[in-house]
């Protein structure tokens, strides 16, 4: 069974190159503040890391933003839910998962400690649709509940709410999903999933954090290519069928992506047009989606996915320009279609996460072919000691001629070249730096395993460093070590 993805000109597709530039061009203006609006935290705009569009089963448009490769694995947060979604539709095809079943009849150890009547009234349907009745994100009181069994806390909170008609957008949920999953089959999702849909899509690099060891998360902590999550909304978009095989059932394809609960009546978001299993409705369309900007958008009246990867505060900013440039781009090339084609090849030629100075405009910062500068000077040779931190135990750092030294309070090194005008990857980690002024240094310490980058400015005057996020990852704690955040467990090859 073929796994490849053809590739086509857009214009052969009946898609206006045009409409994909000013896609890409409207998000990188507000990377840049010329546009967007800030997020609820972080910093404003959109950086992007990967993207690929396909049409009619055709890979119209490709481009990885160095450090970011086409076979590397990166976290893609909720979205790891929808992939969750599709472990589901496989154990209900093979009769070992009910979705009108009692969550608490899967786990009879159970069932004497849960006493209130609407906790026993959850079903599995329920879980699937962030219906469970609570009324806030849960995951946190289950995990304080009991840490080494959050299913036990979710069981345990009575829902505030009438199950299967109060929606909340909860971890917990997710997790108890996975859970039950993992249970019935005797295996890891990552295991049940291999045969069932990683190895017929042609998916050869995943991993799923786990918690406790030996269970998937479920609702975040997947690592894969932007091709496996462009498969994954090409296997959707096609009714659950691959290569002329049916894989998922495609009454349960039906299902996970239409409304199963309201959640919202604010016309103008994408994150109020009704929830599916694990699925967001959207505007146009339905998708899969994650914290920073991990996309997974299927338009089946276009016969369209869009995969996408950035780090961001502002999601729904990404789908508006979406449907802002994009959805016109669907309604056929405009005069000279193939000079609009050579455009965009050209557009998404030579790509590069952009070394920025981190001001309220993230104005770029000036590259030339010895140095990353704004004022002509190489960085500095010499040691800063901590002045603030996101992270505790990152207490100095050190320059040496094309290198930049992470030291730890516990003696820990990590050392990553300086080339200038390039991300080189040491690792799971890369490392830009420049003087930004007379009397400072910028760093930024790229993860390329997710959206995340620490921003280090160091201070000539006093001999100090402050380092923060661009965007806080969700789950780190502020005592982590650089080699838990930089080195994840081993990729699994499938």
């Amino acid at each position: 069974m073929s796994t490849s993805l053809p590739r086509s000109a857009p214009s052969a597709q009946n898609t206006d190159a045009r409409g994909i530039i000013a896609f890409l061009d409207a998000l990188d203006a507000s990377a840049a503040g010329g546009s967007g609006q800030p997020g609820r935290s972080g910093q404003s705009g959109t950086e992007l890391h990967s993207l690929m569009l396909l049409r009619h089963g055709h890979v119209i448009a490709e481009g990885w933003w160095a450090p970011y490769t086409p076979d590397g694995v990166q976290h893609v947060y909720s979205l790891s839910k929808s992939f969750t979604s599709t472990a589901a539709g496989f154990a209900t095809a093979e009769g070992l998962l009910d979705l009108d079943a009692p969550v608490v009849s899967y786990f009879p150890e159970l069932d004497a400690e849960v006493t209130d009547p609407r906790s026993r009234s959850i079903l599995v349907r329920h879980i699937a649709s962030m219906a469970a009745g609570h009324s806030s994100e849960q995951w946190d009181r289950a995990l304080a509940t009991d840490h080494d069994e959050p299913v036990r806390g979710f069981l345990l909170e009575p829902p505030d709410g009438e199950p299967g008609a109060t929606f909340a957008y909860s971890q917990s949920t997710t997790y108890t999903l996975a859970a039950i999953i993992q249970r019935v089959t005797g295996q890891t999702l990552l295991e049940y999933l291999r045969p069932r849909l990683f190895e017929p899509l042609g998916v050869e690099r995943a991993f799923w954090t786990q918690h406790p060891v030996g269970r998937d998360l479920g609702f975040a902590g997947l690592h894969v290519t932007t091709e496996a999550v462009a498969r994954l909304g090409q296997l959707h978009l096609q009714g659950g069928a691959w290569g002329g095989r049916q894989l998922l059932a495609p009454e349960w394809v039906a299902e996970a992506t239409r409304t199963q609960v309201q959640n919202g009546t604010d016309p103008a978001s994408d994150w109020a047009q009704g929830y599916g299993f694990q699925f967001w409705m959207a505007r146009h369309g339905y998708r899969g989606d994650g914290a920073f900007g991990q996309f997974c958008v299927v338009l089946p009246e276009q016969d369209v996915v869009l995969a996408l990867t950035t780090e961001t505060s502002d999601l729904q900013s990404v789908l508006d320009a979406a449907w802002t440039h994009l959805l016109p781009a669907f309604e056929g090339p405009d005069s000279d279609p193939a000079a609009a084609d050579a455009a965009l090849a050209r557009r998404l030629t030579d790509l590069q996460v952009p070394f920025r100075a981190g001001t309220a405009t993230e104005a770029a910062i000036d590259t030339d072919t010895d140095t990353d500068t704004v004022t002509g000077a190489e960085p500095p040779t010499g040691e800063f000691t901590v002045a603030h931190s996101v992270l505790d135990r990152l207490t100095r750092v050190s320059f040496a001629p094309q290198e930049l030294t992470l030291h730890e309070d516990d003696g820990a090194t990590t050392t990553l070249p300086l080339v200038p005008g390039s991300w080189p990857v040491r690792g799971h980690l890369t490392a830009r730096a420049a003087r930004t002024g007379p009397d400072i240094v910028l760093a930024h310490v790229q993860f390329v395993q997710s959206p995340h980058k620490l921003r280090i400015t160091c201070d000539l005057r006093t001999g100090t460093f402050d380092a923060t996020w661009r965007n806080v990852p969700l789950g780190v704690r502020s005592k982590s070590a650089l080699s838990e955040l930089a080195q994840p467990p081993d990729v699994d090859v499938l």
